[in-house]
């Protein structure tokens, strides 16, 4: 199943409230005839259109391809949510690669987090950038956890993240299934396609060009990388592959270490002064399930809410009827209000949570599995393959040292092996395990 056409249509935003406010440029041309580039970057979502800016503010010449549009995928439906760090906890990630390596991955993190802040403000993107993520427990043992863990970054990091009493907790974000939370103001959330849209005018600005409607059919290695689209050739020295999710088989090194997974957003009629007993400040939220929801309200008032179940790579008939049942079980009281939109989008994850980032030959990099991480991880995968390529590659190295392995089964087994893992995460959610 190719995942860049299964759920959407050829050169077609899906129909998500993202895409409705958005100022969207008009289509760029698809590639004709035969180029040559220094780079040519596959992908024209967080991690290529930053490797793309910052490449071609460097003198490279750069050619970006993208089989749909510009922050078609997982860049342009996420949401939003600009987290600090890694996608694994501090301490889980020490026990996983030792305290010192930690502390490499979380100055890390908290660059790509910088890095995303200040793009925004250079190239003077408005994307509504606001301060504030929460996370939200479902249990006392979840806050406990939550407090544990704001109490170690805090020692351990000199990093503060509130720890507000579960009363102070509930009055922010009034749910009735919520035991109480922290809030990490360093932390943040946007809009998320125009952040880039944003991003691909600023590449376009430097110099890079973008082509969309590429899709790259063959992809030849050598001294230089030929890639092949049905119109037309790209010769290039180096070649970027920024593809997360939509991988496909391209590059079967990756995708056997990158599963591609659906998640689905609804944004609710504009609830006005009920807004308040969603969230009484400007923050985005996660909660402590497995099977994580996510939401925010949006400049309009509206609930972004993110969650639901995926068993396969088909979305569902219905993704309003999806996600409106995670969503009323945290916030009961919404069982009836209108769903003006509802979208789905494709994402990737590794075994471990934690970002691929690849040699795969000489001259060919990549960077995916961002883990439901990836609006500071993405756009700090493609600046630090970027400056690999300019010879500059000790964070690209760190990140490529990360653990990694394949999926049990390979690429042909991921998905059956995917609905069995969801389903029982699942049940853990529901038994309160």
């Amino acid at each position: 199943m190719n995942l860049l056409y299964a759920n959407d249509k050829l050169g077609a935003y899906p129909r998500s409230w993202y895409a409705a406010t958005t100022d969207i440029a008009a289509e760029r041309p698809p590639l004709k005839g035969d180029v040559t580039a220094d780079v040519c970057v596959v992908g024209a979502g967080y991690t290529g259109l930053s490797a793309a800016l910052h490449l071609a503010q460097s003198g490279r010449k750069v050619i970006v391809l993208d089989a749909q549009r510009v922050g078609f995928g997982a860049s342009g439906r996420n949401g939003g949510q600009l987290g600090s760090g890694q996608r694994v906890a501090q301490p889980d990630l020490e026990k996983m690669v030792g305290r010192e390596a930690a502390r490499r991955l979380w100055a890390l993190g908290q660059e790509a987090k910088d890095l995303v802040k200040s793009l925004i403000s250079e190239h003077e993107i408005a994307c509504d950038l606001r301060p504030g993520i929460a996370w939200a427990g479902k249990s006392k043992a979840d806050v406990d956890d939550l407090h544990r863990y704001a109490d170690h970054m805090r020692q351990h990091y000199d990093y503060d993240i509130e720890v507000p009493s579960n009363a102070d907790f509930a009055a922010v974000c009034p749910s009735p299934r919520y035991k109480g939370g922290v809030i990490d103001w360093d932390a943040g959330h946007l809009h998320p396609l125009r952040f880039a849209v944003g991003l691909a005018r600023a590449a376009e600005a430097a110099g890079a060009v973008i082509h969309e409607r590429s899709a790259v059919v063959d992809v030849t290695q050598g001294p230089r990388v030929t890639l092949r689209t049905d119109a037309g050739t790209v010769l290039a020295d180096h070649v970027i592959y920024a593809c997360n999710g939509y991988l496909g088989a391209l590059e079967g090194q990756v995708a056997s270490r990158v599963m591609p997974i659906n998640n689905f957003i609804a944004a609710t009629a504009p609830l006005g002064a009920d807004a308040v007993r969603i969230l009484s400040r400007d923050i985005a939220v996660s909660d402590s399930r497995f099977v994580v929801n996510y939401f925010r309200l949006s400049h309009d008032g509206r609930l972004l809410f993110g969650g639901g179940e995926s068993y396969g790579y088909r979305f569902p008939s219905n993704i309003a009827a999806a996600v409106r049942k995670p969503m009323c079980e945290i916030f009961p009281h919404l069982k009836n209000v209108p769903i003006d939109f509802a979208w789905g989008g494709t994402l990737a994850i590794t075994m471990k949570r934690l970002p691929y980032l690849a040699r795969v030959s000489p001259n060919a990099l990549s960077a995916s599995g961002y883990s439901g991480h990836g609006v500071g991880t993405a756009t700090h995968a493609g600046k630090l393959m970027a400056d690999a390529i300019l010879g500059q590659s000790d964070g690209f190295d760190t990140m490529a040292a990360l653990p990694s392995m394949p999926f049990p089964g390979g690429v042909a087994l991921r998905s059956p092996l995917l609905a069995l893992a969801m389903t029982w995460y699942s049940l853990r959610d529901r038994v309160g395990l």
